[in-house]
């Protein structure tokens, strides 16, 4: 396999191209401006060459040709439980007002539909992340399925036990799902169950289908973008407007890096009943303490925990000290099912023994890299938790933690040199973050393409470049992004 730290997927020729060399890969390279900007308008000449992408986004090879077996000629997902599908099925009715329908094939249920329903489908199928892995469609497919969800090994319980050492709790606290967001979609089912007609708030600007979850399939959402210079009294009064199921953040966000004084906030928000969900995938429970805050932590494990960028996972974790503890167990374990595909978990849980690890060198590069771009004349700014967060973030920091991996950064006369940069870069270029390797994009075109005007005016540039550093030698990665930055006269 192609050495990515030394050898990276960069040029333009290579446009579409797995990232890694995989067939489980969930990147894909887009390493020019024009190539992102191609694939968010569909342009035929884009779409043509793009041989895989995220998962949520880009339904992998396999799980189509597995599709294609429960509704030939239809559009069609498989989805890993009965439940699941059912759940998808009333969305795509409600959302689309056409038919759908399940189909079955061994332990997996497709939900079929008009080609009118397709749109909303694939929305459940992305807000959600109770996706079908691309292992768990190819075993279908080649017939290993069944015996695979009945008899496979349990690698399961050796992932949970790893987890729950990280986080501070028991394993039995540990719940897995197939993606980051199948976690905080279960963990937004649970609160809605817990109280109905409730709605959810977001602190923060989030990830993107962070937000749209809770708006496509919650009781409603209160969105406070707090970085737009809101005292923690202004937020408090915004977060009083009604009574709340849960409040949902991230710590550090994604891509602005910034963080919430959540030592202040988590005792307030208790008091008022409301638990305080925290995503922490960008931190890393090796960086971050978050047990005397957040009565629940939601997590990728195919960023960090996996390395790779070849195996997708998702983990939510109950603290039980939380005072909402007895009553999220038993709501969260009643709507949770172990969705997790047996090879998917198996990989995760070998991944995850050289996490710590990677993490110390995750940490040096991008502290490296993010202080030598703050330095460097070409660059106008640069977003990272050690100058973002301040005390918010240094109050749950771990002793001997650092501040990841993940920055974000402006070039000057970014409307010119944004893309020339870019393009310039000798990094892997798609999406993900996470990867022993380097990655960068243009984060705000991958996310929020259909939204640009929006997402800036909650301070988030459309120029913008986030870098998700590597464990590459890091004078050597210095030394790349200084040649790119060379093109900014």
């Amino acid at each position: 396999m192609r050495d990515l730290l030394t050898d990276p997927i960069w040029r333009g020729e290579e446009m579409g191209m797995p990232i890694p060399d995989s067939p489980h890969a969930v990147s894909v390279a887009l390493p020019r401006w024009a190539d992102v900007v191609g694939y968010e308008e569909k342009h035929p000449d884009v779409v043509a060459r793009m041989r895989g992408g995220y998962p949520r986004f880009v339904i992998h090879e396999r799980v189509r040709e597995l599709a294609a077996q429960m509704a030939p000629g239809q559009p069609c997902l498989p989805f890993p439980s009965l439940r699941a599908a059912e759940q998808c099925a009333t969305y795509v009715s409600r959302r689309s007002g056409q038919d759908a329908w399940l189909v079955r094939h061994g332990s997996v249920f497709g939900v079929a539909t008009t080609p009118a329903g397709e749109t909303a489908l694939k929305a459940f199928w992305q807000h959600t992340g109770l996706i079908v892995s691309s292992r768990q469609a190819e075993a279908h497919v080649q017939g290993r399925g069944a015996r695979l969800a009945a008899d496979g090994p349990e690698p399961r319980a050796s992932l949970r036990a790893q987890l729950a050492a990280y986080y501070g709790c028991e394993a039995g606290d540990v719940f897995l799902y197939p993606t980051g967001m199948g976690a905080i979609y279960g963990v937004l089912s649970a609160v809605n169950r817990w109280r109905p007609g409730r709605a959810t708030a977001q602190l923060g600007f989030p990830y993107v289908d962070s937000l749209k979850v809770q708006q496509e399939l919650g009781a409603g959402v209160v969105f406070v973008p707090y970085r737009q210079g809101l005292s923690l009294d202004e937020v408090q009064a915004l977060l009083r407007q009604q009574p709340l199921a849960a409040c949902f953040c991230e710590l550090p966000s994604n891509p602005l890096l910034e963080c919430i004084d959540v030592t202040t906030l988590a005792p307030w928000l208790r008091a008022q009943g409301v638990p305080l969900v925290v995503d922490d995938v960008v931190a890393t429970p090796f960086n971050v303490d978050l047990r005397p805050h957040a009565d629940v932590v939601v997590t990728s494990l195919t960023k960090y925990f996996a390395g790779t960028g070849e195996v997708m996972g998702g983990a939510v974790m109950l603290n039980p000290r939380s005072p909402f503890y007895e009553a999220l167990k038993r709501v969260v374990s009643t709507v949770h099912e172990d969705l997790l595909w047996v090879e998917d978990a198996a990989v995760l849980d070998l991944q995850a023994r050289g996490f710590a690890e990677r993490m110390q060198r995750h940490n040096a590069g991008g502290l490296m890299l993010a202080e030598r771009l703050r330095a460097h004349p070409a660059v106008e700014k640069v977003w990272y938790p050690k100058w973002q967060c301040g005390e918010a973030y240094e109050a749950v920091r771990r002793q001997g933690g650092g501040w990841s991996n993940l920055l974000s950064f402006l070039v000057r006369d970014p409307a010119e040199q944004a893309s020339r940069v870019y393009d310039a870069l000798q990094v892997c270029k798609g999406p993900t973050l996470g990867t022993i390797f380097t990655l960068a994009c243009p984060f705000t075109l991958l996310a929020h393409y259909g939204e640009l005007e929006w997402a800036e005016s909650c301070g988030v540039s459309r120029y913008l470049i986030r870098v998700s550093v590597g464990v590459e030698e890091p004078e050597e990665l210095c030394r790349r992004f200084e040649k790119a930055l060379a093109v900014v006269g």
